[in-house]
């Protein structure tokens, strides 16, 4: 059996607030520890009207504290964005507060436009030192050397061995995550284009280490459960919706679902979201199992990632429950 686990953008949905999203967030993470999902991971995004998580590590805080035992993390903080030294600290002062419960995805993207990027302060050169970034963060992560008087540390962090993880959409952080032994993940749920490659390469070139030793994949899908498929294929229109949107270069709140059926997206539309969402399953649990036994047969994932992108709460609570099942279906 394989571990499931959540990934949550604090989705704040149309017409509610963030303080809505914060809510929904703590509650959905305790339920997801009642049913046995394995880590809980939010996600940072910049100026985008539907998701809340952008102080990725103060929210992480809060969904720890609201819980007892499920693994939290991030998933993740794009580096680029921060120092190196202050991600330690984070995490650093997250694992304090959390002993082995906190885990650190880095990722190279901004999660962001170039606007957004340029007010966060971003160097434009940043993601081309991201490989020297993570070794520096490695690094403060280290027990401390008390002899030297001139060495830089991260306090709390020295010593801590926080967990961190690559992740990535493209070849880039696979190659990376296998030369330094790290866990590697992938953002198959909204960027499937390069999966099978990137996974093929990070398990032929990884290099065991003290912080992994042998290859560990973490694969991420939408999955969309409801008790009917009718029902499943109406939900799952709200992230249709916002796809379009962020194509079109105009992010909105997360919208409601709206009755599937023909002339809802142009054949271009069609395409684009056939191929983005390539990794979404909905139906009911007897209609996803099959697919997603063959998806995991097919990739081998050590773990899989789901994203449950539902616009009302209750709904999304009873995808989560259906989810839970399904883990028992196709893994057991």
């Amino acid at each position: 059996m394989i571990p499931f686990s959540v990934l949550d953008l604090a989705l704040i949905t149309r017409g509610s607030t963030p303080a809505d999203a914060f809510r929904n967030t703590l509650d959905f993470t305790r339920l997801a520890e009642t049913l046995g999902f394995h880590r809980y991971w939010l996600a940072e995004h910049h100026s985008m009207p539907g998701i809340a998580s952008a102080a990725t590590a103060v929210l992480i805080g809060q969904v720890a504290a609201a819980t007892q035992h499920i693994r939290v993390g991030a998933g993740g903080v794009m580096l680029p964005n921060h120092s190196p030294l202050v991600v330690a600290e984070q995490f650093g002062t997250l694992e304090t507060l959390f002993p082995g419960r906190i885990d650190l995805g880095l990722g190279r993207a901004p999660g962001a436009d170039q606007r957004t990027a340029r007010a966060l302060r971003r160097d434009p050169l940043a993601p081309d030192r991201f490989p020297e970034d993570v070794l520096e963060l490695l690094h403060y992560f280290e027990p401390a050397d008390e002899n030297d008087t001139h060495l830089v540390r991260a306090i709390p962090g020295a010593g801590l061995r926080v967990p961190v993880w690559l992740l990535g959409s493209s070849l880039f952080s696979a190659i990376l995550a296998a030369r330094l032994g790290l866990p590697y993940a992938f953002a198959s749920h909204f960027a499937p284009e390069q999966m099978e490659e990137a996974i093929t390469l990070y398990r032929a070139r990884f290099e065991p280490s003290e912080r992994c030793a042998k290859p560990h994949v973490m694969l991420t899908v939408n999955v969309i459960a409801a008790d009917t498929d009718a029902e499943a294929r109406r939900l799952e229109t709200s992230l249709q919706q916002y796809f379009i949107a962020l194509r079109r270069g105009r992010p909105v709140a997360f919208p409601p679902p709206v009755d599937p059926g023909p002339g809802l997206w142009s054949a271009q539309e069609k395409a684009m979201l056939a191929h983005t969402l390539s990794c979404t399953f909905a139906g009911t649990t007897a209609t996803i199992a099959p697919d997603l036994c063959t998806f995991i047969s097919r990739y081998r994932p050590d773990e899989l990632m789901v994203a449950v992108p539902v616009f009302d709460h209750a709904q999304r609570r009873h995808s989560l429950e259906l989810v839970a099942q399904l883990a028992g279906l196709v893994t057991g």
